[in-house]
């Protein structure tokens, strides 16, 4: 059991399925004392209400939509620590010809939907001293072609995440980026991948890095290739306070 989870009251935004679910089912097996489960389609979340009973609340959150994170806010004020998992692909280039609209919908979901998952709970992390985890990529930081506008879109919210730190680490609450490769979910199959790493992998990372004082984490063997090549610049540029230091 995670000292750094047990008893806490953790929402992961979705919930239902990839890594989302396999999220609940670790930080509830790590004593967590309530999930709640923020999905579009409150039915998705019926296994897990099954399995978890009391355990998890389900409550209705899209977050391409303002007024349905903020009711969910509402809610969940007695949250410790908040997972925004919820993301969306949409395969393109950004010279295809749906580049711009696929764009959109990424910048949407993936971008937009982080600074109002964030702001939403911004007060409810700073009364209890909470905890918010950002799902990056790898994509974040090299951009692949293939699916060229989702790697923006994420490259976005990893620059969202590190002003996030900033502005909420003298607030008490701590920020964590994570960056998994490739993952064995829909999401990892609709991008073509096979032999995809487990959702366990981020699931397990991201206890440990509750546990730590970690801003960047990098789960599986994919990931870590690219920690192991932009670690110096991270540590020496994102992490550091240069302006202080200068």
């Amino acid at each position: 059991m995670s000292q750094a989870i047990a008893n806490k009251v953790v929402l992961v935004t979705g919930a239902n399925r990839g890594i989302g679910k396999q999220i609940v089912d670790s930080f509830l097996a790590e004593g967590a004392r309530k999930v709640y489960l923020a999905v579009r389609d409150p039915a998705s979340a019926a296994p897990l209400e099954q399995a978890y009973g009391e355990r998890v609340q389900t409550l209705a959150v899209d977050i391409s939509d303002p007024a349905s994170v903020t009711r969910a806010a509402q809610v969940a004020r007695d949250v410790d620590i908040v997972i925004n998992n919820a993301g969306v692909l949409v395969p393109s280039n950004p010279l295809d010809d749906n580049g711009e609209l696929a764009l959109d919908k990424e910048l949407d979901v993936n971008l937009y939907g982080l600074l109002r998952v964030a702001r939403a709970f911004a007060p409810a992390l700073e009364a209890n001293g909470g905890t918010l985890v950002q799902i990056n990529s790898v994509v974040s930081i090299r951009n692949f072609s293939g699916f060229g506008t989702y790697s923006i879109s994420k490259a976005a919210s990893y620059s969202l995440t590190q002003a996030l730190r900033e502005t909420l680490q003298p607030k008490g609450v701590k920020v964590i980026s994570v960056h998994p490769g490739p993952i064995a979910t829909d999401m990892g199959a609709q991008a073509g991948f096979d032999n995809a790493a487990s959702t366990t992998v981020v699931a397990d990372s991201i206890v440990q890095a509750l546990e730590g004082q970690e801003f960047h984490v990098f789960p599986d063997d994919m990931a870590k290739q690219f920690w192991a090549g932009y670690q110096s610049y991270a540590k020496a540029f994102v992490e550091a306070d240069i302006l202080k230091e200068g």
